[in-house]
């Protein structure tokens, strides 16, 4: 390999650090606009990660807007709604039926799920390399700005340099890209912690997302409000995923095994479900929720911040893998746009559009998320709205909306138009 093919394998118009549903979606809008893109993976697919595996319609719409098939015969299962227990109570809610987003939702593995996305960015075009480890930003001493990254590739960990005016930190909550370009997560922002397992059980094909307002643990013939809340999404394999999740803003975030919460809650649930440690088919494991622009600035000086490693997971209930593609397809846009113009200066001024266009579209969204978790962060607060709350369907249809953030922007009901109306006028920071 002569050192000019070497050159040109390593350098492209834009880098994309990371193969997450965030990095593979830019991956994939760049590249169907023909620029040429490098999408740098740490590990091999099919890979673990931590997560849910719900997708709202929200998530959808992202991927029916990337052409992946989401048939059932592909594999994938469709569900309704949300199911909502809490306050001796339990509510069914379809997914609302809206112009913008299909209604309906899915259930995917992650290691399937994520594999599917990055193959298809590479269908699109993108040059994958799996098994790069990136280390440090290259910054150009005279701009500050990125100009590549260096990366430890392949089983024997070559040092490998990659060069890009443009890169894209799609690298998770860590991301040490954009902590290397000197960008710290913000301590007022709040933070999530989740952890889930999966259970062989008979209610692998449920057609509706299970949320538990309260989280119980019923033994030794107590009973014990545990905080946070928690899920049950069946799979359609055979197998559920249950877990939990808690915020920071809860008094017992940092003392508390929640590994242990997650054990607890599971054995006061009905013995035939099979959430019992025999049915358990892999280990608790645990990854942290980066919430409400909890990183920032979203660019600076060639580089884009997208997915978790700019904080983009909802605070009302915890989705992440939506605000990763949907932030990846508006990354790749104002991409595209700057780099159409004739010269840096103009370039820059497209590029600087970016962290307008998040605010634009999440900022007083996520303001009121903010609100929202200080508030349930409070179990006497989460015990009553679940006690309260569900016993008023139609004020559950407007709260559903709120917090799965599915609302029709023009045109829609009375619940919409109220909701895109708080949105508009919280404060966006």
């Amino acid at each position: 390999m002569t050192e000019t093919t070497a050159a040109s394998e390593h350098s492209a118009d834009v880098i994309v650090v990371g193969a997450g549903p965030a990095g593979s979606a830019t991956a994939y809008h760049l590249a169907r606009s023909g620029l040429d893109v490098l999408l740098l993976e740490k590990t091999a697919f099919p890979r673990e990660k931590v997560c849910g595996d719900g997708l709202t319609p929200r998530a959808v719409k992202e991927l029916v807007g990337m052409g992946i098939d989401i048939s059932e015969e592909a594999g994938w299962l469709r569900n309704k709604g949300l199911r909502i227990i809490g306050g001796g109570l339990r509510l069914e809610m379809d997914w609302p039926e809206l112009a913008t987003f299909p209604d309906y939702g899915l259930v995917r593995k992650r290691d399937d799920f994520d594999e599917q996305l990055a193959r298809n960015a590479e269908k699109a075009g993108a040059r994958m390399y799996e098994r790069c480890n990136v280390g440090a930003p290259v910054i150009d001493p005279r701009t500050g700005r990125i100009t590549g990254v260096t990366a430890k590739l392949g089983e024997d960990k070559t040092p490998v340099t990659f060069h890009a005016p443009l890169v894209v930190a799609a690298d998770g909550n860590s991301t040490r890209l954009s902590i290397g370009m000197g960008l710290h997560r913000r301590e007022d922002r709040p933070m999530g912690v989740a952890v889930r397992t999966y259970f062989t059980s008979p209610r692998h094909d449920d057609d509706y997302l299970e949320s538990w307002l309260e989280l119980w643990d019923r033994r030794g013939g107590q009973d014990r409000l545990l905080p946070g809340y928690g899920w049950i999404f069946g799979m359609g394999d055979g197998t559920s995923n249950v877990g939990l999740g808690v915020l920071n803003t809860s008094a017992d975030f940092k003392e508390i095994d929640w590994r242990e919460i997650l054990k607890a809650w599971c054995a006061s649930m009905p013995e035939d479900w099979g959430y019992t440690p025999d049915n358990m088919t892999g280990p608790i494991r645990g990854a942290a929720l980066p919430m409400a622009f909890n990183r920032k600035p979203h660019y600076t000086r060639g580089l884009l911040l997208v997915g978790d490693a700019a904080g983009m997971v909802n605070p009302f209930n915890g989705e992440g893998i939506a605000y990763a593609m949907e932030s990846g397809r508006i990354a790749a846009d104002v991409i595209v746009q700057a780099v159409a113009r004739a010269n840096p200066a103009q370039r820059e001024l497209a590029l600087r559009r970016y962290p307008k266009v998040l605010s634009d579209t999440y900022g007083g969204y996520y303001t009121l998320g903010r609100a929202f978790v200080r508030l349930i962060g409070n179990p006497t607060v989460m015990k009553l709205a679940a006690q309260r709350g569900l016993t008023h369907p139609l004020l559950m249809r407007f709260t559903l909306k709120l917090l799965a953030n599915l609302t029709d922007p023009t045109g829609g009901d009375a619940m919409d138009r109220v909701i895109n109306a708080l949105t508009k006028v919280a404060p966006r920071s």
